[in-house]
C-alpha cells in the first residue's frame, strides 16, 4: 500500500500555534514550530527565538548540533569562542551558521526593537548547555564574509 500523503505530507505549522516549551538560555525566547512531537521531522528542528532590545543571553552551546539563524527583524550581534572573544553582526536577511560544540552568545545590538530570529538545527534532540564565561575584555570582530573564505 502507499503512503497516505493526506496525513504523512506536507505539513502547516501556523505562527500563532508554536510551543515555548523548549530548553531556554537566559536572556531570550525559544519556540518550536517543526519537531518530531509537532510535524513528524524526523532530521531536522525548527523554531523561533526572540531577544528582548539590548539583551543578551547566557554563554551556551549546543553539543553535536548544527544551528542555522536567519534574522527576520532587528540587529544580532553573536560572540563565540573559548572566552566569547570574537563577535560579528548580521541583520534581516542575514543567515548565521554555528558549528557544533562553538561556545556562542546572541546579543540584540538593537535599541528600540526585539531581534528576531528563525532557527534551525541539524537534530531532534533539545541540547542546550549553558556556560559559565565572563565576558571577553576586547572582542576581534570577524566580518561574514571574511569567515565563510577561511
Amino acid at each position: 500500500m502507499g503512503k497516505d500523503w493526506k496525513h504523512d505530507g506536507v505539513r502547516v505549522i501556523p505562527g500563532d500555534q508554536l510551543d515555548d516549551n523548549t530548553p531556554q538560555t537566559p536572556g531570550m525566547h525559544r519556540a518550536a514550530a517543526i519537531d518530531r512531537a509537532r510535524a513528524g521531522a524526523e532530521k531536522l528542528w525548527a523554531g523561533t527565538v526572540t531577544i528582548a532590545p539590548h539583551a543578551k543571553t547566557g554563554a551556551h552551546h549546543h553539543g553535536e548540533l548544527e544551528s542555522v539563524i536567519y534574522v527576520v527583524k532587528g540587529r544580532a550581534r553573536m560572540r563565540w569562542g573559548e572566552r566569547l572573544e570574537y563577535t560579528a553582526e548580521a541583520g534581516p536577511g542575514d543567515f548565521i551558521f554555528v558549528p557544533p560544540y562553538v561556545p556562542h552568545q546572541e546579543i540584540n545590538a538593537g535599541a528600540d526593537e526585539p531581534l528576531e530570529c528563525v532557527l534551525v538545527r541539524s537534530g531532534q534532540e533539545p541540547v542546550v548547555v549553558n556556560l559559565d564565561i565572563p565576558s571577553a575584555e576586547a572582542p576581534q570582530t570577524v566580518r561574514w564574509i571574511d569567515s565563510i573564505h577561511k
